[in-house]
């Protein structure tokens, strides 16, 4: 069948019979609902005009960093920010390969992922590579039953509900560091890495519960606070230049050498930073004091992968959901909750930042790392190093 023959009539019934197969959240649309919905993608020369590039194009297209990096973040139609064109020309031509069967389902299911809410498809990240697998011994530490697969029908997510599909995988990460510790002295630096709305902070916080409870004096270090402000970092690389360095890396050897640090406040909803770009507290804003410890936790979306950091880290965990279940999140905490972004614009960034992102941090750290906690898989991988340090056989659970 060509890639734009199919019956007009029946096309929003078509693809909405496709799409339930691919999302179980489409299921939970009326066909009207969805319909509304697909107005808003609607060209105005009409479906038939879309014709979906070839299978082997596409995929040339989306592994090229410019696919990304060309995303507008906040592209206008008069004062509205709309969705950037790349997005919207992806997702119209999923949606007519899938109706004219041009696209098969498990194709689309492989590459792309559709997310409700937005209504749109992202590209996948795929994050556990062959290479991972095979530096991590090739098989999990532990691997338990997958329970976020029970989420796929939730249009957003809520902590409770996220926490409880990570229950089982959470407890195995949290008592294999607390193993480790008991094997080591103290003071020592953990880094808990991953992408935006993974559960680093949450998880975080609970690892440092779990050592209080030990006997262990603990503090924790959100790298966010290091953070300028979103306009100067939108747009660049993650690196040194889009945090305070200089007082990051004062403050981490302060608290190695058992000193209280001094450090900058970031204002989550106004994105700005306490301190101006050169550094300097700006008027009106102020520091917070982090006194020092025997566990000091630092967790952030930040390279620690770097030389000069990595050397300072005793322990380096990356902690990730994959990019649909984090979307989710991002959905009920930074739009619905914190009003933090505008629908569109958060769109337009996360399809722009997740492949580039997981090419310049997770990747890199994933080959460095001593701990990659994959919640979405729900498997806990253990570099062979750290269980000879552990002293514990592997212990792989299916």
């Amino acid at each position: 069948m060509p890639a734009n023959s199919f019956d007009l009539h029946h096309f929003s019934p078509d693809l909405f019979f496709k799409l339930r197969q691919l999302n179980p959240g489409v299921g939970e649309l009326a066909l009207y609902e969805f319909q509304y919905a697909l107005k808003n993608l609607t060209p105005a020369e009409g479906w038939a005009n879309v014709q979906p590039e070839p299978k082997e194009t596409l995929l040339e297209r989306i592994t090229k960093p410019e696919f990304f990096t060309n995303i507008q973040l906040k592209p206008k139609q008069g004062d509205q920010i709309i969705l950037d064109q790349t997005i919207t020309s992806l997702t119209r031509q999923l949606f007519v390969g899938l109706v004219s069967g041009f696209y098969p389902l498990d194709w689309v299911d492989e590459h792309f992922y559709f997310d409700v809410r937005s209504f749109v498809f992202f590209v996948r990240t795929h994050y556990i590579t062959p290479a991972i697998c095979q530096r991590f011994g090739g098989l999990p530490y532990q691997s338990f039953e997958p329970k976020q697969a029970l989420l796929d029908h939730m249009f957003e997510l809520g902590y409770k509900d996220f926490a409880r599909a990570n229950q089982e995988i959470d407890l195995a990460f949290i008592q294999v560091v607390q193993s480790w510790i008991a094997s080591r002295g103290t003071r020592l630096l953990l880094t808990i890495v991953g992408p935006t709305a993974s559960g680093k902070s949450e998880i975080g916080g609970r690892l440092l519960n779990s050592l209080a409870a030990a006997g262990f004096s603990c503090t924790a270090v959100e790298m966010d606070n290091f953070y300028k402000d979103r306009v100067f970092r939108d747009g660049r690389p993650m690196d040194t230049a889009v945090i305070h360095y200089p007082l990051f890396f004062e403050s981490i050897n302060a608290l190695l050498r058992g000193e209280a640090a001094e450090i900058p406040c970031y204002d989550f909803i106004q994105a700005t930073s306490s301190h101006d770009l050169d550094g300097h507290v700006r008027p009106g804003q102020s520091t917070q004091t982090i006194q020092p410890a025997d566990i000091i936790i630092l967790e952030g979306n930040f390279p620690f992968h770097i030389p000069e950091i990595a050397s300072l880290i005793d322990l380096k965990i990356v902690y990730f959901a994959d990019d649909p279940i984090r979307l989710k999140r991002k959905w009920k905490r930074d739009v619905d909750f914190r009003k933090k972004y505008d629908p569109n614009y958060l769109v337009n960034r996360y399809f722009r930042t997740q492949s580039l992102r997981n090419e310049e941090i997770y990747q890199p750290m994933m080959q460095c790392c001593d701990i990659i906690v994959d919640t979405t898989n729900a498997h806990l991988w253990l570099q062979p190093d750290l269980k000879l340090r552990e002293g514990k056989e592997a212990c792989y659970v299916r």
